[in-house]
């Protein structure tokens, strides 16, 4: 299955408020390996970068000045994402700026239902515990040294090593992958809850028995009649 990890850096937190894409990134995984295809591009968001943002992910206005509109990469960005499901950390973030650049450019949103998203995945698999990308590679040991600055595709590439985890990959047993289970917030072990199944009842009834017995007078000399079975 082809899906695609992807990630916005932005002018600000509110698309509502005029803020902008500055870079968008996309990693293709098939079957929940990348497959090397990526995408990523800087974008001149036409407006100032809040300091906080900069601070965040280090694009400032200079360094974004001269770089294409999204409006000049949507059709390559489209082309490369396809139909595919979209993978994200805080999906409703990316898919709220995203959707407003796609309104821009007269294009009509992507639906909700086509994004994946792997903070909600997080808390549901790990309820109380931190869920934040930096806090899942700690709990997965997934090296994010070189991640001193937001990067799209930087954040794609461990996002996607985040994800396979999520989705039960290389350790389905944290606890005994890393020798230590992991904590909740307020620094207990976190203990799941192992669910009993009651046994399966094999005797064959009495109207299975008896198409047994039909079944045997077909062949020739069965050993299960030489055996003494009625």
């Amino acid at each position: 299955m082809r899906e695609i990890v992807f990630d916005t850096e932005t002018t600000g937190l509110e698309p509502a408020q005029g803020h902008r894409i500055v870079q968008i990134g996309a990693l293709e995984i098939v079957n929940m390996i990348p497959t090397g295809r990526s995408f990523m591009r800087l974008i001149d968001p036409g407006r100032p970068v809040d300091p906080a943002a900069a601070a965040i992910h280090g694009l400032d206005d200079e360094k974004l000045r001269g770089q294409p509109r999204f409006a000049d990469i949507v059709e390559e960005f489209l082309a490369f994402i396809a139909e595919d499901p979209l993978v994200a950390h805080n999906a409703e973030f990316d898919r709220g700026f995203l959707n407003a650049e796609l309104a821009a450019c007269g294009r009509p949103p992507l639906p909700a239902e086509r994004f994946v998203d792997t903070l909600a995945i997080a808390r549901q698999r790990f309820p109380g515990q931190r869920a934040s990308l930096d806090a899942l590679c700690r709990m997965f040991g997934i090296d994010n040294s070189m991640r001193d600055k937001h990067d799209a595709l930087l954040d794609c590439e461990i996002l996607a090593k985040v994800y396979l985890e999520l989705r039960g990959g290389r350790q389905h047993g944290l606890a005994l992958a890393s020798g230590t289970a992991p904590e909740e917030e307020d620094g207990a072990p976190h203990r799941g809850v192992s669910e009993c199944r009651a046994p399966r009842p094999h005797a064959p009834s009495d109207e299975e028995r008896a198409a047994h017995m039909r079944f045997l007078k077909t062949l020739q000399s069965p050993l299960w009649l030489a055996a003494g079975e009625d």
